[in-house]
């Protein structure tokens, strides 16, 4: 696809780097830029370089906030005694738009992969351990992908909370979720029912 000007090509260029973005769309998004006022892209460049620069991550559960501390961990009405472990921040939304679920959470930042070369020293399971150590939870929710590494993972990091205490109770998200899906994509009565059907975990490795 050649173009005109190379202003315009350069912009398809960067805007096609986007996840999910091919070159027809790109060029559609940087021709609907230009139709707009110059100061929707002012304030879009403007949004997007503060979120770059100023983004942090929760100290407590590695989920992203503007301040040390996100607006979950210190919600008072949240029960702080329920931990619900998830791969991703967008796991964290998608469980917050389901009405069922009141606890805390930990994002892993990934799970195991030996294939991919992630381990438990490449994700954030010290710091979840850490933090039982801290302070004993009644319950850890395993709301992980439905795939060999989801289950490794969760297989792994239950057997270490288990030597912090045995008296956490650690369960999973029900299986309605489908095998080999990503909790990303589930639609809201699947998660919802995931949420409030889960099950207790019992370890497979020995």
């Amino acid at each position: 696809m050649e173009f005109s000007s190379g202003l315009l090509s350069s912009a398809v260029e960067q805007i096609q780097r986007l996840p999910g973005i091919g070159k027809k769309s790109a060029l559609r998004i940087a021709l609907f830029l230009l139709k707009k006022d110059q100061t929707y892209t002012e304030y879009l460049s403007q949004a997007i370089t503060a979120f770059r620069k100023e983004i942090n991550y929760c100290s407590v559960c590695y989920n992203l906030c503007d301040e040390k501390i996100c607006t979950i961990c210190n919600d008072q009405k949240r029960d702080k005694e329920i931990i619900c472990v998830v791969q991703h921040m967008t796991d964290v939304l998608s469980i917050e738009n389901t009405p069922d679920y009141k606890g805390v959470y930990h994002v892993l930042g990934g799970i195991i992969s030996p294939i991919q070369g992630i381990g438990p020293v490449n994700i954030r399971i010290s710091e979840l351990l850490d933090r039982i150590q801290d302070h004993i939870p009644k319950e850890i929710i395993f709301a992980l992908p439905a795939t060999i590494e989801g289950e490794t993972t969760l297989n792994y990091i239950s057997e270490q909370v288990r030597k912090v205490s045995l008296s956490v109770h650690i369960s999973t998200v029900a299986r309605g979720l489908p095998v080999g899906g990503e909790l990303e994509y589930a639609d809201q009565v699947t998660l919802s029912r995931s949420i409030s059907e889960r099950r207790q975990v019992t370890n497979t490795i020995k």
